[in-house]
């Protein structure tokens, strides 16, 4: 493994803003790494190692006084296959638009290009990102580089498991049920699904405060200083946020002990949490407790947030998907199917219903938060499963409802709207990463970062990746 390899991303950064290494030898470090971990883990489908030299060049050429901080000065990173890059084939992972061509770039993108970031490629996603499992009709599945028999998780599966192996420092992902937390506990990474409207977002229908985009890394630091280069204003979303924003790198650069922490294993929404799971989450309060800090075992009320998650999703399902039933329903996996006939078959009270309860929940959330620092739970009630399964359909003997009943903990969250940090939590007693979301306050980033810069030194897990498939 190459020592660049090796180094988080504010260090490869902060080499490339002194002149130590130059973004070409990090370019040419992330080929030979994909070349070496791609056959086995199938994270990156579409590479663009010669339209990152140019862009390189480019950089290269320009003046180096003058950039703004948080500038990332040539680091290459990695894109989601649903996010356009201008120019590069984007098929969503589906065989509708297996051979589609990019005509411009996303926000995000633009984002990280003007702040010095540089694409190397796209990475692997369920169909329309629908699922919890990585794997798709046009590129196939993505493994586990942990144990290359599990899954990565979805949808963000290719941008988790391509970190953990080292191919990039960055990557985009973007979450609606689970899509960025999921995938960083099967791959012990970290990730951040921000609150609604912190990065904008045009492609994927501005107004809805479920799915997001958010940044994904090995470390809460690499993952503040990639949000740093993507949240801000913009026009055309009106939920995105004023500029200027407070630096989040530097807010993870101070890491903060919080006072007072909620605990759960099952947020009262889903019937069974594997032992080692709730295992993890005791360790984890035991430490926290062991530090000063005030833990109780308690939540808000999420009773009813993953029943009104599926109907909202549903309806945005009308949007996206109904109008490819009619010419391409022969291309469409079943869940994908199963999603917009569900939508369908909604009536508009339903929708209204749903809408109302998710105001209903915020509410609970923030009055929840008015005397806790953050709510720390699991991101999934299993471990890893074999990438073979679609999805589980029971555990530990307990029937789970739907393709979706085992992602009940993070669809519960989403309701929130409150932003969540994905952090490595631990292992099974087989090996396998366990993963936590920590939720913080109501647009509470800053503060999050802080305490979530402090619960990973406790914990003491960033450092076990990159590593080599096994």
């Amino acid at each position: 493994m190459h020592e660049f390899i090796k180094w988080t991303a504010s260090e490869a950064v902060a080499r490339l803003r002194s002149g130590e290494v130059s973004p070409l030898e990090l370019i040419d470090t992330a080929e030979q790494r994909i070349a070496q971990t791609n056959p086995q883990i199938n994270a990156m489908v579409t590479t663009c190692f010669e339209r990152a030299r140019d862009q390189a060049r480019r950089l290269m050429s320009e003046p180096r006084e003058g950039r703004p901080a948080g500038f990332l000065h040539g680091l290459p990173v990695a894109v989601k296959d649903n996010t356009d890059v201008e120019g590069l084939r984007c098929t969503s992972g589906s065989k509708v638009f297996e051979n589609r061509i990019a005509p411009g770039s996303d926000p995000v993108v633009k984002r990280l290009e003007a702040h010095g970031a540089i694409i190397i490629g796209k990475t692997n996603l369920p169909e329309f990102a629908a699922g919890g499992n990585t794997f798709n009709d046009v590129f196939g599945a993505t493994c586990n580089p942990w144990d290359l028999r599990m899954s990565a998780s979805g949808s963000s599966g290719g941008s988790a498991a391509a970190l953990a192996a080292g191919q990039v420092w960055l990557a985009t992902g973007n979450d609606f049920g689970g899509s960025i937390r999921t995938p960083a506990a099967f791959c012990s990474v970290a990730g951040l699904r921000p609150s609604p409207g912190m990065v904008a977002r045009l492609q994927k229908q501005p107004f809805n405060p479920l799915s997001v985009e958010g940044p994904m890394a090995r470390t809460v630091a690499d993952v503040a200083l990639m949000f740093d280069a993507e949240a801000g204003f913009d026009a055309r979303d009106p939920l995105s946020p004023r500029d200027p924003l407070p630096s989040f790198a530097q807010c993870a650069a101070r890491p903060q002990k919080p006072r007072r922490i909620a605990v759960s294993a099952d947020l009262g929404v889903t019937p069974v949490v594997d032992r080692e799971v709730r295992a993890m989450i005791g360790a984890v309060a035991e430490k926290l407790a062991g530090e000063g800090v005030v833990v109780e075992e308690v939540c808000p009320d999420l009773r009813d947030a993953a029943r009104h998650f599926l109907t909202l999703r549903g309806a945005v399902y009308i949007a996206r998907i109904a109008p490819l039933l009619a010419e391409h329903r022969h291309l469409l996996k079943p869940e994908v199917i199963g999603n917009t006939e569900f939508g369908l078959g909604l009536k508009l009270q339903d929708v209204v219903a749903a809408e109302i309860a998710q105001g209903e929940i915020i509410r609970r959330a923030a009055a929840f938060f008015a005397e806790y620092d953050a709510l720390i739970c699991p991101a999934t009630l299993c471990p890893p499963f074999p990438v073979e399964l679609r999805y589980p359909e029971s555990w530990d003997g307990v029937a789970l409802e739907g393709y979706m009943g085992w992602l009940a903990l993070t669809c519960a969250v989403t309701m929130t709207a409150c932003p969540v940090l994905a952090l490595p939590g631990g292992f099974t007693a087989g090996g396998l990463p366990l993963g936590l979301q920590v939720i913080g306050k109501p647009k509470g980033e800053a503060a999050l970062f802080a305490q979530g810069a402090w619960l990973e030194s406790l914990l003491g897990l960033a450092r076990l990746t990159p590593l080599d498939p096994r």
